[in-house]
């Protein structure tokens, strides 16, 4: 079973369509903040996908033949504190939630974690960040 972790409430139909259609995995999605997930919280989730939006990392796992009994976790932060569509605060913006993830990685182990952030300077600015 995977675990959906979007906070926004109006995708959370849609979400629910793509795992009734088939097209993502059965799972249980949680609208809440990814500040307010525990490690706990994940306990039995085969795969993990934090910031799922419109679901494109469950659905691009599952046609790349990853089978839905690996263990996977996908989380693509908010762009926003990086981009020049956001306000240019980078790691001073609430938004910017690399933290809450990491915790959640840190304490879980998965075994393979995937995501993306902007191309643009600060994107990488934040990849570096995140790889050290």
């Amino acid at each position: 079973m995977n675990y959906y972790n979007e906070n926004n409430e109006e995708l959370k139909p849609w979400l629910q369509h793509l795992i009734d259609e088939n097209f993502i995995a059965l799972g249980e999605i949680d609208t809440r903040s990814i500040e307010d997930v525990t490690p706990k919280d994940l306990d039995g989730f085969t795969q993990c996908h934090f910031f799922t939006g419109i679901g494109g990392w469950p659905y691009a796992l599952r046609q790349s033949g990853i089978s839905d009994k690996q263990q996977w976790w996908s989380g693509s932060c908010p762009c926003q504190p990086f981009s020049t569509a956001g306000q240019g605060k980078g790691f001073r913006d609430n938004r910017h939630l690399w933290p809450a993830f990491k915790h959640l990685i840190r304490v879980k182990q998965p075994q393979l974690v995937v995501g993306e952030q902007v191309a643009k300077k600060a994107g990488k600015l934040w990849m570096d960040f995140v790889a050290h």
